[in-house]
């Protein structure tokens, strides 16, 4: 039945007007029916998997089930406009990262800045800069040096235009003065290939598609892109340690609909905070490359505001397009 919209927004109004009483309860037995978390990316990949463990979790602590519902497409824009037009209610979970954050000046007319709200971080995920081993560089300044000898003549790789691996590169360009050739692909599995075949000679990859070749000495590690050292490669500096101030790495979150009640937000919000406190869950999280990113949805959305203006200015002053 389709309501007048004198009478929609009648009822609109006077859900609006419930008192907080009524709000509260309402988030205490949320959800009552299933949940669907959309997830913008095929099965089997990094934002894939941690969206199902932290599903399954939610499944478990609130007797409803979290169904994952994959929606690629468009760099996860598809699965970003279905949720945001989707009702405020929490039925309906956006598993948002930072290729959102970078969409929202890639992308023209996108509506993720004022129709997805952030709910709750769940882990960073670190990218780290490898470079085929012909490549006569055995740190950052090293490379620096030998890019600077050799300006054009080093093609960087990436999983596409605007890929986290793309505006990191973007950045540490920036930063150097150092010229790099960017070479697109559709995916980090492509690039990697042909990283190692020596086709291309430098790529910023997220350290959990690259860390085996890293071990078996088929790429070389220069410094991960993070603040601090990561703990599955203890020995490998930080970028920031060569060039002061560069910080890059890759997040991963539930977002929501906008105006969705602060009461269900903060109960999802509690919920995952407490997965991401459980040492089985930091376990399975660290097994795809990831460390827990823990925090109030507050914490979060100054996260996720701060990287889009980050991101913002290098896609700008780099000229990226989408593919």
């Amino acid at each position: 039945m389709k309501l007048p919209r004198r009478k929609f927004l009648h009822l609109a109004a006077g859900a609006a007007a419930l008192p907080s009483v009524s709000r509260v309860a309402w988030a205490q037995s949320y959800p009552s029916r299933p949940v669907r978390l959309i997830v913008g990316f095929p099965p089997g990949g990094v934002g894939d998997i941690s969206s199902r463990l932290m599903g399954q979790w939610l499944s478990d602590r609130l007797g409803q089930p979290f169904v994952i519902e994959n929606r690629p497409g468009a760099a996860s824009n598809i699965a970003t406009e279905a949720v945001a037009k989707a009702p405020p209610d929490g039925y309906t979970l956006l598993h948002v990262s930072t290729t959102n954050a970078i969409n929202a000046t890639l992308y023209d007319k996108l509506n993720f800045r004022r129709d997805i709200a952030p709910v709750a971080g769940i882990m960073r995920v670190p990218l780290v800069m490898v470079v085929n081993p012909s490549v006569p560089a055995k740190t950052v300044s090293e490379f620096i040096a030998y890019a600077q000898a050799n300006p054009g003549r080093i093609s960087m790789a990436s999983a596409g235009n605007g890929s986290t691996a793309h505006v990191t590169g973007e950045l540490f360009k920036m930063m150097t003065s150092v010229e790099m050739v960017h070479v697109p692909y559709r995916g980090s599995a492509p690039a990697v290939t042909d990283l190692l075949g020596g086709q291309v000679q430098v790529m910023f990859d997220p350290l959990s598609s690259s860390i085996e070749y890293i071990k078996a000495g088929k790429l070389r590690a220069l410094a991960v892109t993070t603040l601090t050292r990561w703990e599955t490669l203890p020995d490998i500096p930080t970028v920031g340690d060569f060039v002061p101030g560069f910080e890059a790495s890759a997040w991963q979150g539930v977002a929501a609909p906008k105006n969705m009640p602060s009461e269900i937000v903060e109960k999802l919000n509690n919920e995952i905070n407490t997965a991401l406190a459980d040492p089985k869950m930091t376990a399975r999280l660290a097994d795809v490359g990831g460390t827990v990113l823990r925090g109030s949805y507050v914490d979060f959305a100054k996260l996720v505001a701060e990287d889009i203006e980050k991101w913002a200015k290098v896609i700008r002053a780099a000229n990226i397009k989408p593919e």
